[in-house]
């Protein structure tokens, strides 16, 4: 640039000497004229003293002489000074140039995504940073669309896997291939619910490049799996504990992730599996979490889709072969109406033969008559519509009605519902044949076994009806049932060590076991097919036997009462139960009696009622020791009146302890969970209320986490837990508060409790650290000494709200779902209601947790307590 500059101060230095010189030279003109025109007008002859005269004479002409000097020199100031301004207007002009190259790089450059190369430049002037602005925005709209175009590849490969695939493990493994090296995780398990079983199965797993064949089962909200499933939501956690999982890679040796996501798969609004994932980086880009959620509902619905498939084929299959086997009937129905086509020919011929004869059965229904009257069989003949139309008259003989009683008469109205079953079946089925045996109660009301067989003869003219021909077969049922009884209990109860006796609703005797002669002092043989009343049974025990068997006659159920028996000369406490037995109409057949020695039984639960009184009365002992300890509420709203403290334990003693304590200028308040419910709970809740009361008591004044920092050194040294070989994990929870009204100062501390703090219609939320008191935290276990608890400094501004409590109250399970109440709705529940006072939040919570419980049974012991300033 400045050769260039050089070189036009040589053109231009040029250039002023030829203006000088011209200038110079018409400056020569005036004096040559002037002159010229003196030496005429004079007629002076011209030599250098004629000139020097002139000039004194006239000094004009002495300046007008001077004039190609005073141009010249003038030419020269103003060239030069044009020519400054042309060189100040050309390097500008250069400088412009040169900022105009570099923007238009960097304009280029950001035009082809180049951003890397321009990261670094900046610019101060307004167009640079106009540019500057421009490229960030290109930048971040650069980086979205990168984000969402790795989003739709993503789906778009999804979405053609999906399409490949109509069988669940062969998607599940591809699907699980592409999406865990997709979103660079290192293990994933595909899993899909069976709706039969009602679980989440492991159908596919795979990691670091390879199949795994790991297998698994969840119910809905069971585990992390369970958990994200029932809730329909991506569940991704961070931090993962060393001892969750461990992947092992033959590149990376044994690694631990770091994070988890579930990715339940959603499809016709139900699960219809999961997808779990673990990464070996601790946080998953948000990209990331937005494909998941992209293809929870486009997976879930292709494995809805699939089992819709799959259910469509199987019964289109089953609809396949009903089809045919519907043509196969309908083969059948066709041969067999050319058969009955056939059979009404030879029906029509066999009728004219039939009228031919009718004159000689007239003849011979007389003696016909005789026979049926005197016959084993009732025959009996119905219309279409069930109504008698002929009976013979055996039936009075058989079932104690006269003929005339029968005719005409709808029969199936008595009850007898097999009659009107097989008189529907004989309608449906013509060509069909039907025997049954069935009770019935003749007009004596006598019950009678009976065994009809049907038979529709309504296309035979001479009947033109349903036939039935019933005979009585009361005693040979009788005989197989007692036959069939006396093998049954023989091959049962021969060796029973319980007395075994069936009887009859009158009182007869069908079996009694061997047993029964060391229960009663009589052998069986004397009782079976014997009557109670004419049995030697002692008259004490036949009074007992009669009047249990009467009882379950009428109640018709199994009767178990408690007797004393003299066996072997000893007297025992037996179990009588009476089993009511029903024949195949639900009528009573037997009563089968059951006899069991329950004298040693009752010694136990003798011992352990008497075991039970004692430690009743060591657990109400316990509580009166526990109540004493209980800080009673009025001297509670004596400093702090404007307050609530709900308490609901589980058991008659609690591992739930509210605690109160008063100094000088401060109180205290906590709401403390012991490890356990009960007794341990209780005896753990005892060891927190001397030693915060020893260290209160103490001169050192302590901050709340200085208070449960000597608290958990305290409860490990009472439990032996600061050994290293101590295995014991014994201790509580604590949301601890001080107050201090003069500094209106408030301090707190947690070890897994939080206290919510309302001030107007702002609720803030400070968490407790996350380790209890007693046991041995994460830090510990990893030989990095004991972590100290955090505290927790607010001021106090009139009309705040404070709210502790134990985690008895969240998670509770209830509502229409029997899910967790959370503290999510009990934070809700304190914004929603905030100009609410203490005592209207105690009787809002008290009937809302009712209200939620329903018939849930309360899981956990329940502490909430509530404070306004």
């Amino acid at each position: 640039m400045s050769k260039g500059i050089n070189n036009i101060s040589m053109i231009r230095n040029s250039t002023i000497w030829k203006s000088v010189l011209n200038n110079f030279l018409f400056g020569l003109f005036f004096p040559a004229a002037a002159w010229v025109w003196y030496f005429l007008n004079n007629k002076i002859n011209f030599n250098s003293q004629n000139i020097t005269d002139i000039h004194v004479l006239n000094p004009v002409l002495f300046l007008i002489d001077l004039i190609p000097f005073l141009l010249a020199g003038l030419s020269f100031f103003l060239s030069k000074r044009l020519q400054n301004e042309r060189i100040q207007i050309y390097n500008e002009l250069l400088s412009k140039e040169h900022l105009i190259q570099k923007y238009s790089g960097y304009v280029k450059k950001i035009g082809k995504g180049e951003y890397s190369d321009v990261a670094n430049m900046h610019f101060d002037d307004d167009l640079g940073l106009s540019l500057n602005e421009m490229k960030e925005n290109l930048l971040l709209k650069y980086q979205t669309e990168e984000k969402q175009k790795w989003i739709f590849d993503g789906k778009n490969l999804f979405d053609e896997i999906l399409r490949k695939h109509n069988e669940i493990k062969p998607l599940a493994y591809e699907i699980l291939v592409n999406l865990t090296e997709y979103s660079n995780a290192v293990q994933g398990i595909f899993y899909v619910f069976d709706d039969e079983i009602q679980k989440l199965s492991s159908v596919s797993s795979y990691a670091y490049g390879r199949e795994k064949f790991l297998q698994s089962e969840y119910k809905l909200g069971e585990g992390l799996i369970g958990q994200a499933s029932y809730e329909k939501a991506i569940l991704y956690r961070k931090n993962l504990p060393d001892n969750f999982i461990t992947v092992s890679s033959g590149i990376l040796g044994e690694q631990k992730p770091k994070s988890l996501v579930v990715l339940p798969l959603l499809g016709d609004e139900k699960v219809q599996g999961a997808v779990e994932l673990a990464f070996l980086k601790n946080n998953i880009p948000e990209d990331v979490l937005l494909l998941f959620e992209e293809l929870s509902g486009i997976i879930g619905q292709t494995l809805f889709n699939i089992k819709a498939n799959t259910t469509t084929k199987k019964l289109l299959t089953e609809s396949q072969k009903l089809t045919n086997d519907l043509r196969h009937n309908e083969e059948e129905l066709r041969k067999n109406a050319k058969q009955m086509e056939k059979t009404q020919v030879e029906l029509e011929k066999s009728n004219i033969e039939l009228a031919q004869k009718i004159a000689e059965v007239e003849q011979g229904q007389k003696r016909l008559h005789a026979l049926l009257e005197n016959a084993s069989e009732v025959i009996t003949i119905y219309d279409k519509e069930g109504i008698v139309q002929y009976v013979s008259p055996s039936v009075r003989s058989i079932l104690g009605f006269a003929t005339e009683e029968m005719i005409g008469v709808n029969r199936f109205e008595r009850g007898e519902r097999i009659l009107k079953d097989v008189f529907q079946f004989l309608l449906e089925n013509p060509n069909e044949e039907k025997t049954f045996e069935y009770q019935y109660t003749d007009k004596n009301n006598k019950r009678l076994w009976l065994e009809t067989t049907g038979r529709n003869q309504l296309n035979n003219p001479a009947i033109n009806g349903i036939l039935f021909n019933t005979r009585d077969i009361t005693e040979r049922k009788e005989a197989e049932t007692v036959k069939r009884l006396s093998s049954e209990m023989q091959a049962l109860s021969e060796n029973s060590p319980d007395m075994i006796i069936r009887m009859g609703p009158d009182g007869t005797f069908f079996y009694a076991n061997p047993t029964t002669e060391r229960f009663i002092g009589l052998n069986p043989k004397t009782l079976i097919g014997n009557n109670i009343e004419n049995s030697d049974i002692e008259e004490t025990l036949k009074a007992f036997i009669k009047t249990i068997t009467a009882e379950t006659i009428a109640e018709h159920k199994e009767i178990q009462k408690e007797t004393v028996f003299n066996i072997d000369k000893v007297k025992r406490i037996v179990q009588f139960n009476a089993i009511p037995e029903y024949g195949e109409n639900q009528e009573l057949n037997t009563i089968l009696f059951v006899v069991h020695d329950i004298t040693e039984r009752k010694e136990i639960e003798t011992e352990i009622e008497n075991k039970n009184k004692n430690i009743t009365e060591s657990i109400n002992y316990a509580q009166r020791i526990q109540s004493a300890i209980i800080p009673d509420f009025d001297i509670i709203k004596r400093y702090l009146p404007n307050s609530f403290m709900l308490y609901h334990p589980r058991d008659v003693v609690s591992g739930d302890l509210p605690w109160f304590y008063v100094t000088d200028e401060e109180i205290y308040i906590a709401a403390i969970d012991c490890t356990g419910h009960g007794v341990p709970g209780t005896l753990i809740s005892f060891i927190a209320y001397f030693s915060l009361n020893s260290i209160l008591n103490s001169p050192e004044k302590r901050t709340t986490s200085e208070i449960l920092d000597e608290l958990h050194i305290r409860v490990k040294r009472t439990l032996k837990q600061d050994s290293p070989d101590s295995k014991a994990r014994d201790g509580m929870d604590i949301a601890i508060v001080k107050i201090n009204y003069k500094t209106n100062k408030l301090e707190f501390a947690g070890a897994h409790r939080p206290l919510f703090y309302l001030r107007g219609d702002e609720l803030s939320r400070y968490k407790g650290d996350r380790m209890s008191i007693g046991g041995k935290s994460v830090a510990s276990r990893r030989g990095k000494g004991e972590e100290k608890f955090t505290n927790y400094e607010i001021d106090i501004v009139k009309k705040d709200k404070i709210f502790i409590f134990t985690d008895g109250l969240p998670d509770q399970i209830g509502g229409d779902e029997g899910r967790k109440y959370q503290a999510g709705r009990i934070r809700d529940i304190i914004v929603e209601k905030n100009n609410f006072s203490m005592k209207e939040y105690y009787n809002y919570f008290v009937e809302d947790f009712e209200n939620w419980k329903q018939d849930f049974k309360q899981i956990d012991d329940i502490l909430f307590i509530g404070i306004e300033f």
